[in-house]
Parts: C-alpha cells; sequence; structure tokens
C-alpha cells in the first residue's frame, strides 16, 4: 500500500438514489376494441446505491473527489401492462473492511467484509402500480394509478478499517516498517525519526507450505493516542479488524518492558475494550546486540502470559520462530 495521499480510509459522499415511475393510468384501445378495460403497466423502480466489496482496492481513493452520487429513476408503466424499466443501480466498489455509517447519527449501516458482497446503501423508490390493479367490481375502469416513491437523499460515511492477519503495534520507531520490510515485499518508508509510517501498510508474508498471512504496520501509537494526540487517534480503527495483535517494543526503549508495553495496551482498550479479546504476541525488536545475560534479565520484565520472542529484522534474529509464533496464534 502506497504512502502518502493515495491512501484515503475516509470519504463523505452524498447518496440520491433513483425516483420510482410512475404507474401507467391506460385504457385498451385498438380498431376491435372501443372501450377495452384497464391495462396501465407498473411504474420500473428507482436505482439503487450499492456497495460492493472489491479485494483489487486498498483505498477510498476513487471516491474522494466524487461527492455526489446519483442513480438514475425508474420509467413510468406503458400500455399493455408494460412495465417501466428500473433506474440503473450505481455500483461503488469499496476495499474489504469498508464500514458504512450515517452521517447525521454516526450510525453503523452495515460493513463490507468478502469480495462480491454487495449492500444496498441507498434503496431506489418503488414504482408506482399501474390502473389495472384497481379494476374491481364496482371500477371497472379506473382512470388513476399510482404515482412512484420519491428515491432517498443522505449524507454517507465510508470508513475504511484495514483488514489483516496480524497488526504491529508499536511507538514510533519501534521497528515496525523493517520488520515489514524483511517478512514481505512491501517497502515502507524506513527513517530513523519519529512517525516514518503515516499511513497503514499491508504486505503479504510467506509461510512455509506456499501458506500465507497479511501483515499491517499502523503507524505509531504515542500516549494519549486514544484521546487524539499524535497519529495514532486516526490509525487506531485499523486495528480492530486484525486478527492477531503484535506488539514491538525496542530492546534500548529508555522504560522498562513491561512499562512500554503497559502503555501501549491502555491506549488501545481504552479506545475500545473489545481488543481486549484479540490474542497477543510480543516481539522485543533491535535485540542484535543483546547477549544471552541481557536477554535473560530483559525478560524477567516481560509480562505474564503472552508468547514473546528476541528479534532483530536487520540481523534476522529469530523470524523464522516468530513467523511459526504469529501463523500459531492466527490459526488457534
Amino acid at each position: 500500500m502506497a504512502q502518502g495521499s493515495n491512501f484515503v480510509d475516509y470519504v463523505k459522499v452524498c447518496c440520491r438514489s433513483g425516483h420510482g415511475g410512475a404507474g401507467s393510468a391506460h385504457l385498451h384501445r385498438d380498431k376491435h376494441t372501443a372501450k377495452g378495460g384497464p391495462d396501465g403497466g407498473d411504474g420500473g423502480r428507482g436505482g439503487h446505491i450499492i456497495l460492493k466489496g472489491s479485494s483489487q482496492h486498498w483505498t477510498l481513493l476513487h471516491l474522494k473527489y466524487r461527492k455526489h452520487i446519483i442513480a438514475d429513476n425508474g420509467e413510468s408503466g406503458g400500455s399493455a401492462l408494460r412495465t417501466g424499466a428500473t433506474g440503473r443501480d450505481e455500483i461503488l466498489e469499496v476495499p474489504l473492511g469498508t464500514v458504512a455509517k450515517d452521517a447525521d447519527t454516526g450510525e453503523i449501516l452495515f460493513e463490507i467484509t468478502e469480495d462480491g458482497q454487495t449492500k444496498i446503501l441507498t434503496p431506489g423508490g418503488k414504482g408506482g402500480l399501474g390502473n389495472w390493479h384497481f379494476k374491481s367490481s364496482t371500477v371497472q375502469t379506473p382512470r388513476f394509478a399510482q404515482p412512484g416513491l420519491p428515491g432517498k437523499e443522505e449524507w454517507v460515511i465510508l470508513e475504511l478499517k484495514v483488514l489483516a492477519d496480524v497488526g504491529l503495534v508499536g511507538f514510533p520507531n519501534a521497528g515496525k516498517s523493517t520488520l515489514l520490510s524483511v517478512l514481505s515485499a512491501a517497502k515502507p518508508e524506513i527513517a530513523d525519526y519519529p512517525f516514518t509510517t503515516i499511513v497503514p501498510n499491508l504486505g503479504i508474508v510467506s509461510y512455509r507450505d506456499n501458506k500465507s498471512f497479511v501483515m499491517a504496520d499502523i503507524p505509531g501509537i504515542i500516549e494519549g493516542a486514544s484521546e487524539g494526540k499524535g497519529l495514532g487517534h486516526r490509525f487506531l480503527r485499523h486495528i480492530e479488524r486484525n486478527s492477531v495483535l503484535l506488539f514491538m517494543v525496542p530492546a534500548d526503549t529508555d522504560r522498562t518492558i513491561a512499562e512500554e508495553y503497559e502503555i501501549l495496551w491502555k491506549e488501545l482498550t481504552a479506545y475500545n475494550p473489545e481488543l481486549l479479546d484479540k490474542p497477543k504476541l510480543l516481539a522485543i525488536t533491535k535485540s542484535d546486540m543483546l547477549d544471552e545475560q541481557l536477554e535473560q534479565e530483559m525478560s524477567e520484565q516481560v509480562p505474564k502470559g503472552i508468547p514473546y520472542l528476541f528479534i532483530s529484522s536487520i540481523a534476522g534474529k529469530n523470524i523464522t520462530p516468530l513467523k511459526d509464533l504469529i501463523w500459531k496464534a492466527i490459526n488457534s
């Protein structure tokens, strides 16, 4: 996934579905029939606005400049019970993990999680009934029909939550981008300054027996991210869709490993307590300069009950065991 303006995870669009076509109040007439009965057809349905999941899209960039989405109106009914044409639907392809919300209330309408999955975002108006529906023993030639129902106009928010098997969680410069670049073909920006990663990056990690899993590098979290500080608040939602959380703490941290892990964990759970239920792993990065004694001493600082490894992306230390640990967690 490219860095910069090509990554768009939030758009607000005005959706207007099509009006339903009017029913026909036609009475049958031909050279053999001077006063035929009602034969007006129904009006066609107005076009829907539909979201469709697409695994070929990773961002909402293609919708960034489409502020107004308008579907076609349905056609009016005709004689001889002919139904009017249905208005053309507007189908918007969106990446997997897209959530649709009502812009006024913030209510979640639905989410798209599977390739090819479709959901009606804004339904079109129903077509009106033709006059043949209203004939009866007392009203044999009704000269009226139903108008079509109007379409709907509303502002909708589309919000992307990245779908990945494992999400990398850590402070800026914890080594998340470096690990992703080593494990996959992704080429995130890597440098020695805070917030190297400013958008989520995805990479496909190859595993043994032709298996693979998707890893997401989430922009660095800081203390107070759940309250809106730094970049973390904007991207915390992407962690919600990850199956496994891999916490990354550098061996040269100024805090203890337990303190750094606890701060990260508090920020995630303050944002969404449901993250408590996700499997958690811990990677102590930049550990290529540690000897066995230092690793033993630092192991005593690791929070109880969380699987962990000392790794070095640059030196390739424990990279294969880390993939084994992740694969086990994903499939547990």
